[in-house]
C-alpha cells in the first residue's frame, strides 16, 4: 500500500537524479574538449611564461629543457597512453551526441592503412572520439590495428597540449610523421587523415553532404609510396552539430579566411552551437545530434617508390568511387533520403 507507493516514488526520484547527473557529466565532458580544442595551447603557453617570472621558474625551466629533448617525439609515432584513451570521460563524450563507429570489413594486421576521413565538420568530433579514444571500441572492432589521428603540426609546438594530444595517439599531419609510422613502426598502423582539411571546414553546413576531394591527391601518393591500403571513412551527422556562417566566394569574409588558412594553417570559422544551460540559447557546446562513422572496405594499394601522376590519378578515382558507394549504401540507414547525393568538390 502506502509503503510500496513511497518506495516506488523514491526509486523514480533516484533514476531521475541519475539521468540528470549523466546528462551533466556528458555536457562537462564535451565542454572540456571544446575548450581544449580552442584555447588549451595558448593558455598553457601563457601560463608557462608566467611561471617563468615567478619563484617557481625552475619548474617551467625544467619542462622547457625536457621539451627541447623531446621535440621530435611527435614525428616518431608520439607517446600514446591506453590509460588516457580509456578515460571514463570519453564515454560521456560519446553518449552526449551519441557517436557510433560502424565496421564493415576486417583489417589485416600485416598491412598498414591510410583512412580518409570525411567530412571535416567544424571540429572533427567523430574523428577524435572514434580514433583517439576507446569510447566506441575501435581497439576491439579492429584488433591489432593502432590508429593515429593526424592533425595540424602547429599543435605540437604548444607546451602541455602536445603531450595531451600524443597521449590519445594523435600525430602531426606532415611528411616526416607519416613516413615514420608507415615505414619504421612495423605493420598494423592506421593513419586517419581528414582529407578535406581547413578548406572543407569553411563549407560545412547542416543538411549538406559535401567533401573537398577532387584535387586532394597527396594522401594517395603517400599510400602508393608506402604500399598502405586506402580506407574511405564517412561520418554521417558530422556537419549537423554546429551552425556556421558561410561566406560566399569573393566576399571579404572568405578572403580573410583563406589568407588566415594560407599563413596559419587553419581557417577561422564563425559558428555556434547551443548554450551551456539551455539548448535554446547560443553557445560553444555542439548540438546533441547523432554522429555515425562508417569505416569502408580497404582498397589494396601496391608499393611504388616513385608513382607516376597517372598511377596517382587511377587510385584516386578508385578511392572517390569507393567513398561515394559507401555513402550511397548507408545514407538511408542514418536518416538521409534516397535522393541525397554526396557532393565531391
Amino acid at each position: 500500500g502506502t509503503g510500496s507507493s513511497i518506495l516506488s516514488a523514491l526509486q523514480d526520484l533516484f533514476w531521475l537524479s541519475k539521468s540528470k547527473l549523466e546528462k551533466q557529466l556528458q555536457i562537462i565532458s564535451v565542454l572540456q574538449w571544446v575548450l581544449t580544442f580552442l584555447i588549451m595551447g595558448i593558455a598553457c603557453t601563457l601560463i608557462l611564461m608566467y611561471i617563468l617570472c615567478t619563484d617557481c621558474w625552475a619548474i617551467a625551466a625544467l619542462y622547457l629543457a625536457w621539451l627541447v629533448f623531446d621535440w621530435n617525439t611527435p614525428k616518431k609515432g608520439g607517446r600514446r597512453s591506453q590509460w588516457v584513451r580509456n578515460w571514463a570521460i570519453w564515454r560521456y563524450f560519446r553518449d552526449y551526441f551519441p557517436i557510433r563507429l560502424i565496421k564493415t570489413h576486417n583489417l589485416l594486421t600485416t598491412r598498414n592503412y591510410i583512412f580518409g576521413y570525411h567530412p571535416h565538420g567544424i571540429m572533427g568530433l567523430g574523428a577524435f572520439c572514434n580514433f583517439s579514444t576507446e569510447a566506441t571500441g575501435v581497439g576491439k572492432k579492429f584488433p591489432g590495428i593502432r590508429p593515429y589521428l593526424a592533425t595540424l603540426a602547429g599543435n605540437f609546438r604548444m607546451p602541455i597540449l602536445r603531450d595531451y594530444l600524443m597521449s590519445g595517439g594523435i600525430c602531426p599531419v606532415n611528411r616526416d610523421s607519416i613516413d615514420y609510422i608507415l615505414s619504421k613502426n612495423g605493420s598494423g598502423n592506421a593513419i586517419i587523415i581528414v582529407v578535406g582539411g581547413a578548406a572543407e571546414s569553411l563549407n560545412c553546413t547542416a543538411g549538406k553532404n559535401s567533401v573537398t576531394l577532387k584535387n586532394r591527391k597527396g594522401f594517395v601518393k603517400l599510400a602508393l609510396q608506402h604500399g598502405a591500403d586506402l580506407v574511405p571513412v564517412y561520418s554521417f551527422g558530422e556537419n549537423e552539430v554546429y551552425k556556421q556562417v558561410i561566406f560566399e566566394e569573393g566576399s571579404w569574409g572568405r578572403w580573410v579566411q583563406k589568407k588566415f588558412q594560407k599563413h596559419v594553417g587553419f581557417a577561422p570559422c564563425i559558428f555556434h552551437g547551443r548554450g551551456l544551460f539551455s539548448s535554446n540559447t547560443w553557445g560553444l557546446l555542439p548540438y546533441s545530434k547523432p554522429i555515425t562513422t562508417v569505416v569502408g572496405e580497404p582498397i589494396t594499394i601496391p608499393q611504388v617508390d616513385n608513382p607516376s601522376q597517372k598511377e596517382v590519378d587511377f587510385y584516386h578515382t578508385m578511392y572517390v568511387d569507393s567513398l561515394v558507394k559507401l555513402f550511397e549504401k548507408y545514407k538511408s540507414k542514418f536518416g538521409l533520403p534516397e535522393t541525397e547525393v554526396l557532393e565531391v568538390n
